[in-house]
Parts: C-alpha cells; sequence; structure tokens
C-alpha cells in the first residue's frame, strides 16, 4: 500500500473523546466513531499551510468549496447536485436538529428505522417532536426493511418525517436501489419527507454500491433532504463540517432560517481548506483506506468465528462499525459491556442505545491499525469465552 494505515498514532492525552475519556488508561476505546488513522495527507497539507498564514479570522466559503462537492459525487455516485441546493453547517447532528426544527412542529411524530444512530432519537426529541419506530426485520443474521410496517406508520397523519441512514449505522447495510425505491414509494405516497443522514456514503464496500436517496428520481429528490460530510471517511470529525442538500426551494428556506436560529451558519479557518482537499486530493488514499478497514473486518470476522463462534457477526456493507448478536451468550447486554469494560479493559457500545434490536447486540469500531485491532479481540475473547449460557 502506498499509504500508511499500519502505525499506531498515540491519542491520549490529546483531549480526543475517545480515548481521553476512559476511566482507566489501560481500556482500549473501540466505541466512538472515529478513526485512529491520521487522515489523507493532502488534507494534512491544506491544514498546515492554513495554519502557517497564523490568521483566523471568520471564514468566508467560496465558489471553489460547492465545486469541489458538486464534483465529486457527479464523478463518485452520478448524483448532480446544484450549488444552490447546498447548505453548510458545523455537522451532520446540527443539521438533522435544524431540519426538524425547520419542517416538523413540537407534538408531529418522526419515524425511525431501529437499531439506529443513537442521536436521531435526542434530535428529534430535543424538538419536542415524538419518535416513532419502523423496526428493521431481523432474520437469518440480516436486517432488511420492514416495509408492511412502514406503510401502517407512514399513514399516521402526525408522521411528517422519515430519518434514513443510509448506509445504516450500527447495522452495516448499504440500502440497494430497490429497498430505497420502495421506501420513497411509501414515503411520497402518504406525504412523509425523507431526511437522509448519508456521512457514512463513501465506506460502502464492493458489492455493495452506494444509492444516493435523492438520486433515485425527480421525486425522490424533490421529497428529500440529505446530509452529507467527509467527516467520516476523511477523519475530520473534530473540523466540523457538513451540508445539508435539499433542492426544493421552500423546503431550502426553511432549513436555512432553522440553522440560523440554531446559531450552526457558520464555520472554522480550517473547514474550506480540509473539505476541498479531501474531494479533490483524497480519493487515492479513500480507496486505499477502504481496502485496509474490509481486512479489518475479516480480522474480526476469522478471529471471533474462531475463538467464539457464538457470536454472530453480521455482515458489513458499508461503515468501519460492527454490528455483533451475542444473544448465545445467554448474558444480559449490560453485563457484556460491564465485563468487557471491567475485566477485558475493551470499551465497546452496547446495542440497547439504538433503539429495538431484536437480540442482543454490541457495536465495535474497526477503524484502528490492524495491531490494535488484534489486541481488542484477543481481549474480547479472552473476557467471554467460557460464558455461554452464563457458565
Amino acid at each position: 500500500m502506498k499509504y500508511d494505515f499500519d502505525t499506531v498514532v498515540p491519542r491520549r492525552g490529546t483531549n480526543s473523546y475517545k480515548w481521553d475519556s476512559m476511566p482507566a488508561v489501560d481500556i482500549l476505546p473501540m466505541w466512538v466513531a472515529d478513526m485512529d488513522f491520521r487522515t489523507a495527507p493532502a488534507v494534512t497539507e491544506a491544514i498546515r499551510k492554513r495554519a502557517e498564514h497564523g490568521i483566523f479570522g471568520y471564514t468566508r466559503v467560496p465558489d471553489s468549496y460547492y465545486e469541489a462537492v458538486v464534483n465529486w459525487f457527479a464523478r463518485r455516485h452520478g448524483w448532480k447536485i446544484r450549488p444552490e441546493w447546498m447548505i453548510y453547517t458545523t455537522g451532520v447532528v446540527p443539521a438533522l436538529s435544524a431540519i426538524i426544527r425547520a419542517l416538523a412542529s413540537p407534538g408531529d411524530k418522526v419515524l425511525v428505522q431501529t437499531p439506529v444512530y443513537n442521536c436521531f432519537f435526542s434530535s428529534i426529541r430535543n424538538n419536542g417532536c415524538v419518535v416513532e419506530e419502523n423496526p428493521l426485520k431481523y432474520e437469518n443474521g440480516k436486517y432488511t426493511l420492514d416495509a408492511e410496517d412502514l406503510e401502517r406508520k407512514a399513514a399516521d397523519p402526525a408522521v411528517k418525517l422519515l430519518l434514513l441512514c443510509n448506509p445504516h449505522n450500527p447495522a452495516g447495510r448499504v440500502w440497494t436501489r430497490p429497498e430505497l425505491e420502495k421506501i420513497a414509494e411509501i414515503c411520497r405516497r402518504n406525504g412523509v419527507l425523507v431526511v437522509a443522514d448519508e456521512i457514512h456514503c463513501e465506506l460502502a464496500y464492493p458489492g455493495h454500491p452506494y444509492t444516493p436517496f435523492a438520486s433515485l428520481s425527480e421525486e425522490a429528490l424533490s421529497h428529500s433532504v440529505t446530509c452529507i460530510s467527509p467527516s467520516k471517511a476523511f477523519n475530520l470529525a473534530g473540523i466540523q463540517i457538513a451540508n445539508i442538500v435539499a433542492a426544493d426551494e421552500e423546503i431550502r428556506q426553511k432549513i436555512d432560517k432553522a440553522i440560523n436560529i440554531n446559531e450552526v451558519c457558520d464555520v472554522n479557518s480550517f473547514t474550506v481548506d480540509a473539505l476541498e482537499a479531501a474531494y479533490n486530493n483524497g480519493e487515492e488514499w479513500l480507496e486505499e483506506l477502504k481496502l485496509y478497514l474490509y481486512r479489518n473486518y475479516e480480522t474480526v470476522r476469522d478471529v471471533l468465528g474462531e475463538r467464539l463462534p457464538q457470536l454472530r457477526v453480521l455482515p458489513l456493507e458499508g461503515t468501519y462499525l460492527v454490528w455483533m448478536d451475542c444473544s448465545a451468550l445467554g448474558l444480559p447486554e449490560a453485563e457484556i459491556v460491564r465485563l468487557l469494560e471491567e475485566e477485558g479493559r475493551v470499551m465497546v457500545n452496547g446495542g440497547e442505545m439504538y433503539g429495538e434490536t431484536q437480540g442482543c447486540f454490541i457495536r465495535l469500531n474497526i477503524a484502528c491499525p490492524r495491531k490494535l485491532l488484534l489486541e481488542g479481540l484477543d481481549r474480547i475473547c479472552r473476557t467471554l469465552e467460557g460464558r455461554v449460557c452464563g457458565t
């Protein structure tokens, strides 16, 4: 490989939320969804040049910023975004909150497809709205769309929005075009607007192509809002940048007003340079990253398949978050998480925070050098081996 993903870069003592929030220094964090890799060299160089200037005043977002986004999505995904459809903001979560505020009223219902990213719930509730779950079907170790339940829930006049996670966190699904078309048809017919969180869109693996929801048709484009960001693919969460894409002018104006009311309408001095460098010069690095991440997934699957075959590692179609069914252990989920932290000295996310899971699950972040991954897997195996059915 041209790029180095094997070097372990120390993160403790850098105010890393992932590493410096640990209750003890010997606990290995495999929870928060950021990566333990340095970003693409082109991005680092762009940030370095900006830092050397030494003045960090208010930032204007130039035409070249919009061009970088437009060209990236047209080239990689065949989705032609117009610059005037875009609203920049500080992150996908602030974007979701502003969109809900703009397009729903307190007391309205917002659909989510559980298990799903936990901030969906807080963004809905913080705006005085009600969470309505459309649980995914869990069969034969895979989650799929429950279209019949979605049809029933979407028919409720109180339901105004569907928050779609595409690719899906934590289930690891990359929704197929037919699945997305089914969602689009049901929501359009019932007057439910789709809000697509596509932050993981660049991390779809071979055989599972990412389809932007808004690219399905003109109707899907006009009846949806999409949130995108380079933060997951290029490990730029701390840079804080995201874009909202809304083709409908009336919808976009409402969102823009909410963005300003929420005071998340300005970006920091490094965001423009970082995004442009990622989208203009980071593609080769990203493709190597995806190869490395998928090999990490294969390592998880193989190691646990040999040492802890009771655990079911779900197929990973996208993201770097492995979803594991621990039901065969016969232990409560909270106890598994506690054992892994206190005895195994490894931190994972428990499944309950993501809503209805139809089982006992943990989520494992595998975006780290393989040396750290193997250490974490060994700790998990040593802790859980022999504990089937609580023995």
